[in-house]
């Protein structure tokens, strides 16, 4: 491998003709792991580089482009923006540990490693995937997810630290929930703790690819990897922004149209000034405004939740402008899954799910990795795009839910506290 270091007598130690240039490339030494003489693998010391040159990080693409694969983790926030700001990225590959300043460097330069055929590992991959979004208008063409691939072995839904634990003996240093990753410079305790959630990613991934081998489910977790890979973002839909506050089901169908306007207005606004919703305006002063309707500015600067802030200069007409177009129309809440169904069917619902839970426990599969009740009332609407219709869930599921519906098979208790999908004669 490059990025300015050469191998000597097996530790890395600065390659002076390749690095006099570039001396921010800095080797440092973080947390790794290595195994006592009981099995349990503990903490080491393990080598990762320091990017924060465009050259750099240029280099670091070329050298991960070589690689068949690579692990990959972000540390981002979004307390103060609506978007996420990349903090961090982190990158491991079997000749080396990277952390990326996005501060420091143009992130876009990833996107030829992204959009290749590289593939990229990682743990809980939907979030980071909407850093990249924002900040690189890219994502991994070919992923893989620890998290997801481990819901095929038994697990459901880990954490990357139970993932190690349970599966390598590793035992990863436990990080600060409150750390300020835009904070510079960063202390060597937390790069080293940036540097551990990736340095045993692909070892993972082997260990967990194995027992899919072994169970014949490669194929299933490679199709869930790509359907979390193609499934839209949490990027936001102004329009159903209203669903998401509180108490906004007790309100009357002309107020409940005043807060979806309102509600549609602030989130516009939001990504607009890449500011939080609620410091545009709180939840609050939306239900405040939704049952008073104020038609003038005045009338706003008395609703409940309202300040000065938000009724002062073009803010406050914004406002009322959203509060005229809400009170045009009435909003009826959406049905609730399955109440749309014929009522005949809806205790199919009920008896559906108890086996699809009971089959994903038998089968050690994460339950709401094989069908939620949103898939289940999919399927029995029979609609055509139902995810429990088509591939390794279908392939699973058999005929076991057309049965069960049409009457030619029943449930039972096997008095084991398990249940037992039978014939009906």
């Amino acid at each position: 491998m490059s990025l300015g270091w050469a191998q000597h007598a097996g530790v890395r130690v600065p390659d002076r003709s390749r690095c006099a240039h570039r001396q921010c490339c800095r080797r440092h030494h973080g947390v790794g792991a290595e195994r006592s003489r009981h099995g349990v693998r503990g903490l080491a010391f393990v080598t990762y580089w320091w990017i924060e040159t465009q050259p750099e990080l240029v280099e670091l693409v070329d050298t991960l482009l070589a690689q068949p694969r690579y692990a990959f983790d972000t540390e981002f926030h979004r307390e103060r923006t609506y978007y996420p700001k990349l903090a961090l990225a982190q990158f491991a590959w079997p000749g080396g540990t990277a952390l990326v300043d996005p501060l420091a460097v143009d992130v876009t330069a990833l996107r030829p490693l992204l959009e290749s055929d590289t593939q990229c590992v990682l743990h809980a991959a939907q979030q980071d995937l909407d850093v990249l979004t924002h900040s690189c208008g890219a994502i991994p063409r070919r992923l893989f997810d620890t998290q997801l691939a481990a819901g095929f072995i038994g697990y459901g839904t880990p954490s990357l630290a139970s993932l190690l634990q349970g599966e390598l003996k590793i035992t990863v240093p436990k990080g600060d929930r409150l750390t300020d990753w835009l904070r510079r410079p960063l202390t060597e305790d937390q790069k080293s703790y940036a540097a551990s959630d990736v340095a045993h990613l692909l070892e993972l991934q082997d260990r967990i690819t194995g027992q899919l081998e072994r169970s014949g489910r490669v194929a299933w977790a490679e199709a869930a990897c790509e359907e979390l890979r193609v499934k839209p973002g949490s990027g936001s839909d102004p329009e159903g922004a209203w669903l998401r506050l509180k108490d906004v089901r007790v309100l009357k169908p002309r107020a409940r149209s005043v807060a979806r306007s309102v509600a549609a207005w602030r989130e516009r606004r939001a990504m607009s000034a890449d500011s939080p919703v609620r410091q545009i305006l709180p939840d609050l002063a939306i239900l405040g405004i939704s049952q008073k309707q104020p038609r003038t500015v005045e009338e706003l600067a008395h609703a409940r939740g309202i300040d000065e802030r938000h009724w002062r200069g073009n803010l406050g007409r914004e406002i009322i402008a959203a509060v005229l177009e809400g009170l045009e129309g009435e909003v009826h809440l959406p049905a609730s899954e399955g109440d749309d169904l014929d009522r005949n069917m809806r205790p199919a619902i009920t008896l559906v799910s108890a086996w699809v839970s009971e089959l994903a426990r038998q089968e050690k599969i994460d339950t709401a990795l094989l069908g939620t009740r949103g898939d289940i009332v999919s399927l029995l609407r029979n609609d055509p795009e139902a995810r429990l219709a088509t591939g390794w869930r279908a392939e699973l599921l058999g005929d076991h839910v057309t049965r069960l519906v049409q009457g030619t098979a029943a449930l039972t208790f096997d008095g084991k506290g398990s249940l037992r999908l039978i014939d009906v004669p």
